[in-house]
């Protein structure tokens, strides 16, 4: 793997510091969603769950992952092949990760393994990575454009989505430049310190490979088929709302789900804890539903969105033939063998 695949890890120190601001954070969410809310009043509510709705529920959400494998075996063509099976069982193996670690270090898993059994540098995956988080804000902003129509958003969510809107079009623009310019090979440098230098390959490598990805024919066929996440994820979040017996119209889950996404997006504490949970009540008493019943739905839709993932991600990292501990030492000694500048 490169050495500049480390270049730029934060200081340990810093790491600590946002994983301790993430559970604070989260803690202080939990404390909000729980006040005063007596948990004796949510037995009825759990009591009357329609178990049946929840199987779809399960099924929507897993579609979801297995649509984000394809999608990602798609936008890997241009650095070699990888099944979609094999990329799916990364997506589960970093995200069961992203469950018990703090600061998103699934992301760095997924990497990984996609790049062991591509026998390729980490660095060769991260622009697919990056147009997988280019797709997502795209289709994110675009379905609360189009609820919008339909429903009126609140205020606040409103300008968030707004921010989006403008944030993904930036971002589109920053990617046409990398991937539609000139087409001659990027020039790896070749002078400076050995952190510049270090710093500007990995630049210079990440340019090429969303240059490869942006003249790929999977480019398309990848983009359409990250609609079927969306459109998954809020499915799943629906008949979960039906299970409960939240008889709300298709659009307010749409809207409770997007606000969800929207709130979630920022580093917090692992599974999203307590972040979750805030986002959905509040989501959900816009539109008139009781604390005490959206505090309730809030549990069960996490436990029904979690769950499934707790094991299936479990499983995968266990057959990966890697740790999390082995993949974080690997990552730790890259960052140390990097040159800083001035050594």
């Amino acid at each position: 793997m490169d050495r500049a695949e480390g270049a730029v890890a934060p200081p340990a120190h810093a790491r600590r510091a946002k994983a301790l601001l993430g559970w604070l954070l989260a803690l202080a969410a939990l404390v909000w969603v729980l006040h005063d809310v007596r948990l004796s009043e949510l037995a009825p509510y759990f009591a009357q769950i329609s178990w049946p709705w929840l199987l779809p529920a399960i099924a929507f959400d897993l579609l979801t992952y297995v649509s984000q494998g394809l999608r990602w075996s798609l936008l890997l063509h241009p650095q070699g092949r990888l099944s979609w099976l094999r990329a799916t069982q990364a997506i589960y193996a970093g995200l069961f990760t992203n469950e018990v670690v703090p600061l998103r270090f699934g992301e760095v898993v997924r990497a990984f393994l996609a790049a062991r059994w591509m026998g390729v540098s980490m660095l060769a995956v991260v622009p697919s990575m990056a147009v997988e988080r280019l797709f997502d804000a795209a289709w994110l902003a675009l379905a609360a454009a189009l609820t919008a129509i339909y429903v009126p958003l609140p205020g606040n969510l409103a300008r968030v989505a707004d921010a989006l809107g403008i944030a993904v079009l930036a971002l589109t623009a920053i990617f046409v430049v990398f991937a539609f310019r000139a087409r001659q090979p990027l020039e790896m440098p070749q002078h400076g310190s050995g952190f510049v230098r270090a710093l500007r390959r990995a630049i210079a490598q990440v340019g090429m490979g969303l240059r490869q990805i942006g003249v790929s024919r999977a480019l398309y066929l990848s983009f359409a088929v990250s609609l079927l996440l969306p459109l998954g994820q809020a499915a799943a979040f629906w008949t979960t709302m039906r299970a409960y017996g939240l008889q709300r119209s298709l659009w307010i889950a749409v809207i409770v789900f997007l606000i969800v996404r929207l709130g979630t997006m920022l580093p917090n504490a692992p599974a999203n804890v307590g972040s979750f949970q805030f986002f959905c009540v509040l989501g959900l008493t816009l539109f008139g539903v009781d604390k005490t019943a959206a505090t309730g739905f809030s549990f069960l839709v996490f436990a029904v969105l979690t769950v499934p993932l707790w094991a299936l991600g479990l499983l995968a990292l266990t057959r990966s033939g890697v740790t999390i501990s082995e993949i974080r030492e690997r990552w730790e000694a890259l960052r140390r063998s990097n040159p800083r500048p001035g050594s």
